[in-house]
């Protein structure tokens, strides 16, 4: 048996990045080649997250859990610190009965155990990490600064060590080769939509209990009101911002104290801007099937997932010229210059008007979006990765 280990650790994460790990995990077990294995790896965590995970992946060939803590992990892995040492006998046992260390290692993020070692010790063994976003380089205003110091150091530290490093989008791996040099170790595979978001038989109850406005401007992904959200926020305040509510979608309660803080400095009415918090996949889908318009603001995404999502659905999509969405989208929906920040929030809401008011324009972005939502599959982004390791 040949195994491929990943680290899932960032599938308990919310947002684009756990959905990416869990999907992905997904995938590569159902397209494993014959004869082959996954294995997943994850920081300290209760039995009820281990067994959660283990329903969500029913095929994995065995979960390894480490001793430390996700935290602890960042901190031992940033410096190099060894995998071995962290794993329990049990799982050591196993791990040994599939080829021990010198195998495939495969993380869905930059968490991973990358260390230097010469040629003979390295003999056989193989790792491939994923850079989601080059923003710890090209934002990092956006982000804390122990963030952007972890970032940074682990992009540098899979720069010298990773085999392989995998990106979703080219405009992401352009951004990297400013910052480290990467050689041709670079791959984009991309993400793609979740299994779960279908719209339910029950979507009009799931639409009243929620109440969901008739008509709607819809935002989730990164909550962050440096790198998007407040723009948006801001463009219901001016003069060309359509009288359509926002909802967004996925909040933590620190993330719609700010949301509520900055609609109240706006003098916006809160009925203009309803915050949520995080949606079941069955409500997320309702939400995204029944927008008006969605709006991706995000000035510096890399993987470009959430809007993704919305395509798939045949929403009508305002989002920002960031790279990633630009390349996502390829043309089907309006793109919003970022480069003037302070003129930001006026062109989204005159772009976001545009999107409401000519139905010729939004019946053939729709088409659009369907289509080009297709283009993206999960089970060729895993078959991708199994051929990644089979080259290497």
């Amino acid at each position: 048996m040949i195994t491929l280990r990943v680290v899932l650790d960032d599938m308990r994460l919310p947002g684009s990045i756990g959905r990416y790990s869990e999907e992905l995990a997904r995938a590569l077990i159902e397209t494993a080649p014959a004869g082959c294995g996954v294995v997943g790896i994850v920081s300290a965590a209760h039995d009820s997250e281990i067994k959660a995970i283990e329903k969500v992946l029913p095929g994995l060939e065995s979960l390894v859990r480490l001793r430390m803590s996700r935290r602890a992990l960042q901190t031992l892995w940033v410096a190099g610190g060894k995998f071995e040492q962290l794993v329990p006998n049990g799982a050591r046992r196993l791990l040994a009965d599939t080829g021990g260390l010198s195998g495939m290692l495969h993380s869905t993020s930059l968490l991973a155990p990358l260390q230097a070692s010469d040629r003979l010790e390295a003999r056989g063994r193989q790792s491939a990490v994923t850079i989601h976003s080059a923003a710890a380089f090209t934002n990092p205003a956006t982000m804390s600064t122990a963030e952007v110091a972890w970032q940074r150091a682990m992009i540098k530290r899979a720069a010298k060590h990773a085999d392989a490093i995998v990106v979703p989008t080219h405009s992401t791996a352009e951004q990297l080769s400013h910052f480290v040099d990467v050689g041709e170790r670079v791959r984009v595979i991309s993400a793609a939509v979740s299994s779960k978001l279908r719209v339910p038989i029950d979507a009009d109850a799931r639409a009243a209990a929620l109440d969901l406005p008739e008509r709607y401007l819809l935002t989730t992904g990164s909550l962050n009101l440096a790198r998007g959200l407040g723009d948006l926020i801001t463009s219901m305040a001016t003069g060309a911002a359509p009288d359509v509510p926002l909802v967004i979608t996925g909040a933590s309660d620190a993330a719609r104290e700010a949301i509520e803080q900055h609609t109240a400095s706006l003098g916006l009415d809160s009925s203009r801007v309803r915050v949520y918090g995080r949606l079941t996949d069955q409500e997320l889908a309702v939400a995204l099937d029944r927008a008006t318009v969605y709006v991706a603001p995000t000035v510096d995404d890399g993987i470009g997932l959430p809007l993704m999502e919305a395509l798939s659905f045949g929403a009508v999509t305002v989002y920002s010229d960031a790279p990633a969405h630009l390349e996502v989208a390829a043309g089907a929906g309006l793109a919003v210059a970022r480069d003037d920040r302070r003129n930001y929030p006026e062109r989204l809401a005159i772009a976001i008007g545009e999107a409401l008011s000519d139905g010729e324009l939004a019946a053939r972005l729709s088409v659009l979006a369907s289509d080009r939502a297709r283009a993206f599959s999960w089970r060729d982004s895993a078959e991708k990765v199994w051929q990644l390791h089979a080259d290497l």
